[in-house]
């Protein structure tokens, strides 16, 4: 063993279980940021930087009526006194104090650049001047008179505010976010008067109201940008229960009409803590990659007020679709988090509902009050022990002058002449001579008096809760008449008190629609081969030969014209149709891709027809040994791979025919080549099941099936392309009730018994 390895460890090492001394540094690091960044006050509604900037501009008299000062000198007093952190943060925190389209209520009035909607930075602080608003000021009331505790700064040479008193509700009032260490808070801005309203009502009427009761004061959140809430009442109501949710925002727009049934659309106001350029840069981008087929241009017109102008790509898109496209692509429609994580008295991080956090408010407000009426008697108390003085000072005038000017102690002298104690022997003596003109008794007595009736009714005050209430609703109507709530009328809805964003239900768009506005609209041909191979080449004007483009042994089974927005309904021999989309499939390079890969086919099941979906369009579906009924075409939208069963069958049947249905009266033909004629009145309509028996076979199966109108006869065409028309009266001898067998057809009908040849 070296002789190292016998020395006792050195006085500075020591050793450390590193598990419990990282567990003991990361809490208290979390809990720091937790209290001391993070997450506001439940009280104030303030982060410590932001009270630390409301006090210094306190300490610098930067009232609502006082001149500005430069915004460095407001940041270098926080940093020096209270808040030992990098400056920019710092200004950044001020800046955003002073931002009316960030903050609801702002609290510092900014003169110079403090930035915009579009994200553009504020000027250096140096540039910028700021003062604190009547908003700052309603927070600082009564902080001088002993409303709050105050705290040692970080250097100990100093003092600030653990809290606001806080005359406003500002927590709900202006909102707050932050991330801490494994929790975060989202709050949403607030109407102050409706605030207001919902205070009262806990004062006044129900103490233990739900946020369900609020809610009809406390419609929901109000954003200094504006836009349209869309979330339900039910949905708000239940997250300000549980104090977590979301709020769904939409931008606000508007139709401007340019003549000729051309139109524009102009949105107006954006959801709040979007970015306009980036929003605009955002819609150009899914213009540029065409995800946007509804929407021509997107232009910025902005100045003072919001202007993005949206032009639709033709006079005859429907607004609505195409505001429901770009809500669903873009950030004109977003989702506030609401996540009222707040430190409960200061101390306690606690998720609270909407009662909680306005009770919260209500009893620190409660507490300012007895804390400030404790402060007034003892000013009181203090000025009439010193009127005392002053009245029998008054009264002996003369021998308050004599032992003041001959007396070597004069205060001791008075003390033991008039009986004063000396709180009103030192106020005598400190008197200037010029306010010996002022000793009235009568002006002396009446203060008295005057101090007397204040004394009992703060007595008064503090023996009595309700009395405390009722002077803590008196503030608030008063706070309320401060920021009016008017109606969203265009000149009073930018207001500081007015309700900026409005409440309503989104707008009943037809889904499909709105998916379907998402699709760029073009003409494609489908070509489907026997073997289940699809593809699906650009324009009409396709020439498909049936040997080439197939693989070896697989030719051509149907085309189809249509567009990329067109739905396909595809049966399948088991009786089951799935859906396909026209720009889901394959283009027209190579053989296409089997239809298996697209949708859950089942092994040994063929494709029988494949046609483009009709709203309200209905269908005779049939199987081989003749059964069937009349089903919609609505009832066979599937919304998944699987499909939908509509006809049931049995091996070794199977789906056989699904015939649009066009006519009062069925055709039905079988392999045995029997021809039945029979109303249509007669098939029941289903969405789904085996239906009932069309034609009657002894052998042999369904061949083909046609719905036709009596008044125009029953016509077929053979394979030469002739056609044949049997008028309803020739017929008599094929019309019969359905399920029976039929007779042969008329001469001419094509040898395959098919009514196309």
């Amino acid at each position: 063993m070296a002789d190292s390895d016998t020395l006792p460890p050195a006085d500075d090492q020591r050793v450390v279980d590193l598990k419990q001394a990282l567990e003991e540094r990361y809490l208290s690091y979390a809990l720091s940021t937790i209290t001391q960044r993070a997450l506001p006050d439940a009280r104030d509604g303030l982060k410590p930087v932001h009270r630390r900037i409301i006090h210094a501009m306190r300490l610098l008299k930067l009232d609502p009526g006082q001149g500005y000062k430069k915004s460095a000198r407001i940041v270098g007093d926080v940093i020096g006194k209270f808040h030992p952190h990098g400056d920019q943060s710092i200004y950044d925190a001020l800046v955003r104090l002073a931002q009316d389209f960030a903050l609801r209520y702002p609290l510092v009035d900014g003169q110079g650049n403090f930035g915009n909607i579009d994200g553009d930075n504020a000027a250096a602080m140096r540039y910028t001047e700021s003062r604190m608003t009547d908003v700052a000021m309603r927070l600082l009331d009564g902080i001088a008179e002993d409303a709050i505790d105050f705290k040692p700064t970080y250097d100990g040479e100093d003092e600030e505010p653990v809290v606001l008193p806080s005359n406003f509700p500002n927590l709900l009032a202006n909102g707050s976010t932050g991330i801490a260490v494994g929790m975060a808070t989202s709050i949403p801005p607030h109407n102050v008067s409706e605030l207001c309203d919902a205070a009262l009502h806990l004062i006044n009427v129900n103490p233990q109201a739900t946020a369900h009761d609020l809610t009809q004061y406390v419609k929901g959140p109000d954003f200094p940008t504006g836009g349209i809430l869309v979330e339900s009442p039910s949905s708000i109501a239940q997250s300000y229960e549980t104090g977590r949710g979301s709020f769904r925002l939409r931008a606000k727009w508007e139709i401007e009409e340019t003549g000729r049934g051309v139109y524009l659309i102009v949105v107006t106001e954006i959801p709040y803590g979007i970015q306009k350029s980036r929003l605009v840069e955002k819609i150009a981008e899914l213009l540029l990659a065409k995800k946007l087929p509804l929407l021509k241009d997107v232009r910025d017109e902005s100045s003072d007020d919001i202007r993005l102008v949206l032009e639709p790509r033709a006079r005859t898109v429907d607004p609505v679709i195409l505001m429901e496209q770009m809500f669903k692509v873009s950030d004109l429609e977003t989702r506030f988090p609401l996540n009222m994580n707040v430190l409960d008295k200061g101390a306690v991080p606690k998720v609270m509902g909407l009662p909680q956090v306005l009770k919260a408010w209500l009893e620190h407000r409660k507490e300012v009050l007895v804390r400030r009426s404790r402060h007034r008697l003892e000013q009181i108390a203090h000025r009439l022990d010193v009127l005392a003085g002053y009245i029998i000072a008054y009264l002996n005038l003369d021998e308050v002058i004599r032992i003041i000017r001959e007396e070597d102690d004069a205060k001791a002298s008075l003390m033991a002449t008039f009986e004063l104690n000396d709180v009103q022997a030192e106020a005598i003596l400190n008197m200037r001579l010029r306010s010996l003109r002022k000793l009235e008794e009568m002006e002396l007595r009446k203060e008295h008096e005057t101090l007397t009736d204040e004394k009992g009714h703060l007595d008064a005050l503090l023996a009595s809760e309700k009395r405390q209430w009722g002077v803590i609703s008196t503030q608030i109507e008063a706070l309320k008449k401060a920021y009016p709530l008017f109606e969203a009328d265009g000149v009073t809805r930018h207001a500081l008190g007015s309700r900026r964003t409005e409440l309503k239900a989104a707008p009943d768009a037809d889904l499909s629609e709105v998916t379907e506005a998402f699709i760029e609209r073009e003409p494609i041909t489908i070509i489907l081969s026997e073997k289940g191979w699809i593809r699906a080449p650009k324009g009409h004007a396709i020439d498909v030969n049936d040997d080439k483009g197939f693989k070896a042994g697989d030719r051509l089974k149907l085309t189809l014209k249509c567009e990329t927005t067109d739905k396909l309904l595809m049966l399948t021999t088991g009786g089951k149709v799935y859906t396909l989309g026209g720009d889901k499939l394959p283009g027209g390079r190579g053989q296409g891709e089997p239809v298996r890969i697209m949708v859950d086919m089942e092994e040994g099941q063929d494709i029988v027809d494949l046609f483009i979906y009709r709203p309200g369009q209905k269908r005779i579906i049939a199987s081989s040994n003749g059964y069937g009924f009349i089903v919609s075409e609505d009832e066979m939208i599937a919304n998944t791979r699987k499909g939908k069963q509509i006809l049931n069958v049995t091996a070794p049947d199977e789906a056989r025919l699904l015939v649009p249905v066009q006519g009062d009266r069925v055709a039905v033909i079988g392999q045995n080549r029997k021809l039945l004629v029979f109303p249509l009145t007669q098939l029941a309509e289903m969405s789904r099941g085996k239906g009932v028996r069309l034609q009657r076979y002894k052998d042999g199966e369904i061949s083909d099936l046609k719905t036709f109108y009596a008044a125009d006869g029953l016509t077929w065409t053979d394979s030469s392309g002739r056609t044949y028309t049997k008028p309803t009266e020739e017929l008599t001898d094929w019309l019969a009730d359905r399920a029976t067998a039929g007779r042969q057809p008329p001469n001419g009908f094509p040898r395959n018994n098919r009514f196309v040849g």
